[in-house]
């Protein structure tokens, strides 16, 4: 983070000139104008992983300025929602004077929700023993009366969790809360209101749609979920374990009956729609039977594979979410032979950085 340019005066100024970066660089797609979709400019991450500084009998977090390369004290974080910095000072105030908390503790992350759950991750250069795991818990009980909090402690292969390793989380979609178990160090959107806003865009740009929708790399079920609405049936594929089982357990808490995901990476499950290869794991699902007009995809940033964007190109509508509009371009010079760029958008996950999530709806020439 470069904290000089962490500054909410000049937030508006900022996201204008994103706008204007992203419209240049697919000015060659003929895409339409760019539907923006604004962050709040202060306590907008729910994630937040701070290192902790040593220093006689003082104790606080810090992180590195990426403009100056220097550290920089956090007592506060800006970015970082209401909720952690609520928690922070008193999270320190406790940690100071307790030996067993404290001792060669060197990185703290912070997991947090709309819904009011926080989950605070200690990591330590030293083994974890009874001592740390009565105190911990002693603390949990102490900030319990103030905050829905539950703690993990890692170490070198050691992890212990106190209650719980995840947060449950409660976005408001159109109207709809949809509950979404989010769990430590697995993939979440860091900016849950930004990410409301792009469920909402989503659901518009494929409302009255037909047929059966195929997801790739959904993750927790974040938008496969929304979407199933718009559909008859979803498919959805991720390969993280602990992303597949969240998902199965939010399919159950959203009373979702028309979405089915597999344990699969993106380029198995392109090899396997193409016959190239069996897979196990496939043998209950009966691939012939989805009638998929619609394909969504929100790949890493190195976007889509050359297999896989061979059989993206198939489906009549493409939904492409990216968090890295450079290989998006790579991506639409090939897709663009085939499908035009009807919706356009640009969603600020990151204000004060130059990190740009956007998203892209292609329907067939």
């Amino acid at each position: 983070m470069n904290f000089a340019t962490m500054d909410p005066l000049h937030y508006d100024q900022q996201l204008d000139n994103k706008k204007q970066r992203l419209q240049a660089l697919f000015a060659e797609f003929d895409a339409p104008e760019v539907e923006v979709f604004a962050s709040e400019p202060r306590h907008y991450r729910m994630r937040a992983e701070f290192r902790v500084w040593h220093a006689g009998d003082d104790l606080y977090y810090y992180m590195f300025d990426q403009g100056t390369k220097q550290k920089v004290r956090c007592d506060q974080f800006l970015p970082a929602s209401s909720l952690i910095n609520k928690l922070m000072p008193k999270l320190m105030e406790a940690l100071k004077p307790n030996p067993a908390l404290r001792h060669k503790l060197f990185q703290v992350d912070f997991l947090s929700t709309l819904s009011g759950e926080i989950l605070v991750s200690l990591l330590y250069h030293r083994q974890l023993d009874s001592e740390w795991q009565q105190h911990i818990q002693q603390l949990k009980e102490t900030l319990s009366s103030e905050f829905k909090i539950n703690f993990i402690g890692r170490a070198r292969k050691q992890k212990i969790c106190v209650d719980k390793e995840y947060v449950i989380e409660s976005l408001p979609i159109n109207g709809t809360d949809y509950i979404y178990k989010q769990v430590e160090n697995s993939f979440t959107q860091p900016n849950a209101k930004v990410a409301c806003h792009m469920l909402e865009w989503a659901l518009d740009v494929t409302q009255n749609s037909t047929g059966d929708l195929l997801e790739l790399y959904c993750g927790n079920g974040n938008f496969s979920i929304a979407l199933a609405q718009n559909f008859e049936r979803v498919l959805a594929t991720e390969l993280a374990k602990p992303s597949v089982d969240a998902a199965q357990y939010n399919i159950k808490e959203n009373n979702i009956d028309n979405l089915d995901i597999i344990r699969m990476s993106a380029e198995d499950f392109s090899d396997a729609l193409a016959k190239k290869r069996q897979f196990r794991r496939l043998k209950d699902v009966d691939l012939d039977s989805y009638n998929c007009n619609t394909i969504f995809v929100d790949p890493p940033r190195a976007g889509l594979d050359d297999n896989t964007l061979f059989m993206v190109q198939n489906y009549e509508r493409i939904l492409y979410i990216s968090c890295n509009p450079s290989t998006l371009a790579d991506n639409l010079a090939t897709l663009a032979k085939t499908h035009k760029i009807t919706r356009f958008a640009l969603f600020d996950q990151f204000p004060y950085t130059d990190h740009m999530e956007s998203g892209v709806l292609l329907e067939r020439r």
